[in-house]
């Protein structure tokens, strides 16, 4: 059975039309983003999230900016660019998927000798970025879907599933894959507090697909894991550093701890995109802390004090040694990471 994909990002040619993540569950809405100013905005409040989906919604902006706003000269349009993609990277400083996507496009126009070649290129490479993270997740479903035994039931954290990409997703592409063929997966789907992702979007969009979710608390899943036979853990990430540290949402390092607490294979999706072989360990990542709303407010209610001190860290960093294996689209890396996941970027690997 082959499931149906809400594309979360599309090129319009002159707009770019977004599914507003901030209304799911209850509407699906999709709006129009037209300047850059409404690409970063987009970013930062999260009505896209999810890092492959971030870079290339990003991709689009500055093609966007370039295709309505650039200067005539080649020089001029080269300095604005890289000015424009520092100002899109600004948006969510976590995900290197941003940087990675802006990086690709700058570099393509610095070859170019004219304007209106930049111009055409930009947007052709941001149209090509998408379509090829819909075969890379592809991939990365296959690989975990072939860690998880038959009739298995897994737990995720976050969303990381089409909604987030451009198609099948990171973690939950193993279980697009596994609804493909027939295969009998059970899903258990924390909320993710503090927004929810979880609870919104996770829980929502598997269950459009037809995949067994059950939705459970952040706290419940220590509980789970020991009462519910929980074959694997698989989540995505934000960042993945040259020795195998990775960055993802909140509440994911916890995860991690309780897995080898449990005896459970702990493993992460993300796609190369996401693999940051400049930064040498998670202590180097810049963690994004998010607005005191988020947590002291919920459903635009105050559930907190007034005044009352707040830490919101919107990601977490697991170390390497608690990771079972990392999936990719070019394979799965375990035991040694800082030599498999460089050896992942050689020349018979790409």
């Amino acid at each position: 059975m082959t499931a149906e994909f809400i594309k979360p990002v599309i090129w319009e040619g002159d707009a770019i039309r977004l599914l507003n993540q901030q209304k799911l569950p209850g509407e699906v809405e999709y709006i129009f983003l037209k300047t850059i100013e409404d690409v970063w905005d987009s970013i930062s409040e999260l009505k896209v999230r999810g890092a492959p989906a971030i870079g290339i919604a990003a991709a689009y902006g500055l093609a966007l900016w370039a295709k309505k706003g650039g200067s005539d000269d080649l020089q001029v349009l080269k300095t604005e660019l890289a000015e424009k993609a520092a100002y899109l990277n600004s948006s969510r400083p976590t995900a290197v998927n941003l940087s990675w996507a802006l990086q690709r496009l700058l570099k393509i126009a610095d070859q170019e000798v004219s304007t209106e070649k930049v111009i055409t290129r930009l947007e052709a490479e941001a149209i090509l970025i998408q379509q090829e993270d819909e075969e890379t997740c592809r991939r990365i479903g296959e690989y975990g879907f072939s860690l998880l035994p038959e009739h298995a039931t897994v737990l995720t954290h976050c969303n990381t599933g089409a909604i987030a990409t451009s198609k099948y997703g990171t973690a939950l592409g193993a279980f697009y894959i596994a609804k493909e063929q027939g295969a009998d997966v059970s899903v258990f789907a924390t909320e993710t507090r503090p927004v929810l992702q979880g609870a919104r979007l996770t829980a929502w969009e598997l269950q459009q697909a037809g995949v067994d979710v059950t939705l459970i608390t952040d706290n419940m899943a220590a509980h789970v894991l020991r009462t519910k036979k929980i074959d694997a853990i698989l989540v995505g990430a934000d960042r993945i550093t040259a020795n195998g540290d990775t960055a993802n949402k909140i509440g994911t390092y916890g995860l991690a701890i309780l897995a080898k607490a449990h005896g459970i294979p702990f493993y992460v999706a993300a796609p190369l995109s996401t693999i940051d072989l400049n930064t040498a360990t998670g202590d180097e990542i810049v963690i994004e802390e998010r607005h005191a709303d988020e947590i002291t407010h919920l459903a635009g209610k105050r559930i907190a004090p007034e005044g009352i001190n707040v830490f919101n860290p919107a990601f977490d960093v697991t170390p390497h040694e608690l990771i079972s294996g990392i999936i990719t689209e070019k394979g799965i890396v375990s035991g040694d990471y800082q030599t498999g996941l460089a050896e992942l970027f050689e020349p018979a690997h790409i």
